[in-house]
């Protein structure tokens, strides 16, 4: 046999796993966001929930592609931005912020949909129990309205002088109304005064913060919330600003100069998500697999913020904390 003649045989035999290979389809997952890609925590969420799907054995490019679609807060953005990740033919789509998952479930009824964070699936329609969702979309909540209680607490523990509070929330979200209900149910056995301030933009939230700076013993109750999630520098700095104490839902406001949290770990909401990912991917059908809660939460305080605000925090309150920042 001639050496070109040789050569151009092995070329074949090589190319046949080649061939065999190219023709193994890439699995896909669409991601759909609300902040920017160049928001701080978003990033943090994603590095984990990408690191955890490689470590379930998926090759982020050459077994697994992942679509990310970053709506910046707009509305009109987020609806389209769900459009076009359906439209690439994913296996499943990744609701990477509750007001995702809507978007995600008009765009398609058959594609699965997991959900890393909402509060009431169940109010929202999305789902039809928490142990069996029932369509195409499961997931894990954030925690249940009863949480609200607490973050009252520890307003009145960190700066008991209190005798009024505003409550930022998004109007148009169901679950900002129950936030919001919920506090207002709970308030009288901590004698305060709630008042709103609804998160429309940013003009409504500085107007609000001053207005609520304005009298005294006042505070200041962040629900979770998108908006608050997009304007949470304005929300941290205006607090600051006003001398503000104020109770936020996730420890990253905390770590971004608020003075406290309790809340739970929205990292560890990624990877967990992550591996119902995965479990659809290798064929089990969203319909059948429970909603989970949150199963770690913690109390995080802002030492620092706490003295430029001159509140004295008690050694008991400090011990529990899962957390304090210097």
């Amino acid at each position: 046999m001639r050496r070109r003649d040789f050569i151009a045989g092995l070329g074949g035999i090589v190319a046949l796993p080649l061939l065999g290979q190219a023709q193994e389809r890439m699995r896909r997952v669409g991601v759909l966001t609300n902040l920017r890609p160049d928001d701080a925590e978003i990033q943090s969420r994603l590095v984990d929930f990408t690191n955890e799907l490689e470590r379930l054995g998926w090759a982020i490019g050459r077994s697994l592609q992942i679509d990310y679609r970053w709506s910046a807060g707009d509305s009109g953005r987020l609806r389209s931005d769900a459009e076009e990740l359906v439209a690439l033919g994913p296996d499943v789509t990744f609701a990477a912020s509750g007001v995702s998952i809507l978007p995600l479930q008009q765009a398609s009824r058959t594609v699965p949909i997991v959900f890393a964070q909402t509060i009431d699936p169940v109010g929202l329609g999305v789902v039809d129990s928490l142990s069996r969702p029932g369509g195409n979309i499961t997931g894990f909540t954030q925690f249940e309205y009863g949480i609200t209680s607490k973050w009252l607490e520890l307003l009145k523990q960190i700066a008991p002088n209190i005798t009024r509070a505003a409550v930022l929330r998004d109007a148009f979200d169901p679950a900002g109304i129950g936030q919001w209900a919920a506090m207002q149910s709970i308030a009288p056995a901590f004698a305060l005064e709630l008042s709103v301030i609804n998160v429309r933009d940013s003009d409504a939230i500085e107007s609000g913060i001053a207005k609520l700076a304005s009298s005294s013993n006042a505070g200041l109750l962040v629900t979770a919330s998108a908006p608050a999630n997009i304007h949470r520098a304005l929300i941290l700095e205006r607090a600051s600003r006003h001398k503000l104490p104020a109770i936020y839902p996730y420890r990253y406001f905390v770590a971004a100069g608020g003075l406290a949290c309790y809340g739970p770990d929205t990292i560890d909401q990624y990877r967990r998500a992550a591996g119902y990912v995965d479990r659809i991917l290798k064929g089990e059908k969203p319909a059948a697999m429970p909603v989970q809660a949150p199963t770690k939460f913690d109390l995080v305080i802002n030492l620092k913020t706490s003295r430029a605000l001159g509140l004295s925090l008690s050694p008991e309150l400090l011990a529990r904390a899962n957390e304090v920042i210097e």
